[in-house]
C-alpha cells in the first residue's frame, strides 16, 4: 500500500487528524496508533478509546483468520508466502503476530519481520508484532483493537499469528472469522500428541512441509487427522473442518487453503452465521474487557491494596479459605 503524501505532523494528541491519516491508509499512523492502544498510560488509553470510536465505521470488512501451530511448524514461513500470493491477486494484508515477551522487561523478540523477509517489504503488506505481556494463552491483550485499527486502515485480510502455546488459541479463535491450525507430518504419534481441544475449535487443518521427503508423511498424517474429526462434534453444524496438506516453502497448495477459506465465508455469510459469530465475538470482547478492567480496579483500590496481600497469604498458608477470603474483598469492594 502506498503511503500518502505526508500530513501535518502528528502527536498523537489530536484525535480527529489521527483518524484522518489512518483512513487515508498512512502506515506510520497505523503503527502509531496501535502502539497508543497498547500503551498502559490511563491518558494514553483514553486517546485510544476516543479514536477506536472514531474509526469505528470503518471496521468490520476485512477477513480476520486466526493461525496456529507448534513452534517449528513454518507458522511464520507460511504466512509469508501466503500473503505474498494474496498481495499479488490484489488483497492487502496486515499480520498481528504474537511475540512471547521477555520475562524480565516485557518487551517483544520482535522477530517476525524478519521470519517474513518478502511481506517485510511488500507496499501492500503490513506486519505488526505485539508483545503479550504475560495475558492469557500470549496473546496480546491489545490484538482485537489493533485488528479493528488495521481495518481501518484499508487492509482487508487480518491474519493473526499465535505463539503457538497454551491457551493462545482458544482466544485467537474467539477473535477471528477462521481459525487455521498448521500441523507436522511424521512428529511421532500424531493423534497422541494434539490437543482435543485444538480439534473442537479447529476450521481446518492443514499438515504442512507436505513436499520432498515429507510428503507421503504429511499425507499420512491429514488421513489421522481426518479419522479423529470423524468421532468429533464440529464447531459449526454447517461446516465440516477439512483436513488438507501444503508446503509453505515450496508454496504448494497454499491457493487451496486460501480458497477453503473462501469457501466457508461465502458459505457462513448465506447462512447467516458469519455475522451471528461476530457479534457473539463482539458481546464476548465487551465482557472481557469489563473483567480487566474490574480487576484493575479491585487491585488500584486503596480499600483492598493493604488487605490483598495478607489474604493472599493467609490463604497460600491454609488459615482462610479461598472463599472467605473473596467474600471479605467483595465486602471491601462493596460488590
Amino acid at each position: 500500500m502506498a503511503d500518502p503524501a505526508p500530513a501535518k505532523p502528528m502527536d498523537g494528541t489530536d484525535i480527529d487528524a489521527m483518524a484522518e491519516r489512518l483512513r487515508a491508509g498512512d502506515r506510520a499512523a497505523l503503527a502509531r496508533a496501535i502502539t497508543l492502544v497498547e500503551s498502559r498510560r490511563q491518558d494514553h488509553q483514553q486517546r485510544a478509546h476516543a479514536l477506536l470510536q472514531a474509526v469505528l465505521p470503518d471496521t468490520g470488512k476485512a477477513f480476520r483468520v486466526g493461525i496456529t501451530g507448534v513452534p517449528g511448524v513454518g507458522k511464520s514461513t507460511t504466512i509469508d508466502m501466503l500473503g505474498a500470493n494474496l498481495t499479488a491477486a490484489g488483497r492487502k494484508v496486515a499480520v498481528l503476530a504474537v511475540d512471547p515477551s521477555s520475562t524480565r522487561s516485557g518487551g517483544s523478540i520482535l522477530g517476525d519481520k524478519t521470519r517474513m523477509a518478502r511481506l517485510a517489504v511488500d507496499p501492500d503488506a503490513f506486519i505488526r508484532p505485539s508483545p503479550s505481556a504475560g495475558t492469557l494463552g500470549g496473546v496480546a491483550a491489545k490484538t482485537r483493537e489493533s485488528m479493528l485499527l488495521c481495518e481501518a486502515a484499508g487492509f482487508d485480510v487480518v491474519l493473526v499469528e499465535t505463539v503457538g502455546i497454551g491457551q493462545s488459541e482458544t482466544a485467537v479463535s474467539e477473535m477471528v472469522d477462521f481459525f487455521l491450525v498448521l500441523m507436522l507430518p511424521g512428529a511421532g504419534d500424531e493423534l497422541q500428541g494434539i490437543k482435543k481441544g485444538i480439534l473442537e475449535i479447529a476450521d481446518m487443518i492443514a499438515v504442512n512441509k507436505a513436499d520432498g521427503e515429507g510428503r507421503k508423511r504429511a499425507e499420512a498424517a491429514a488421513a489421522d487427522y481426518r479419522a479423529a474429526l470423524n468421532i468429533l462434534a464440529p464447531r459449526d453444524p454447517n461446516w465440516t473442518p477439512p483436513v488438507i496438506t501444503v508446503s509453505g516453502r515450496a508454496n504448494e497448495n497454499l491457493d487451496g487453503l486460501w480458497q477453503q477459506i473462501e469457501t466457508h465465508r461465502e458459505k457462513m455469510t448465506r447462512l447467516g452465521t458469519f455475522q451471528d459469530r461476530r457479534r457473539t465475538q463482539q458481546v464476548s470482547w465487551m465482557w472481557s474487557m469489563l473483567e480487566d478492567r474490574m480487576m484493575a480496579s479491585l487491585k488500584n483500590n486503596p480499600a483492598t491494596a493493604e488487605r490483598l496481600p495478607e489474604l493472599e497469604k493467609a490463604v497460600r498458608e491454609g488459615k482462610v479459605s479461598a472463599s472467605f477470603a473473596v467474600d471479605e474483598i467483595s465486602g471491601l469492594m462493596k460488590l
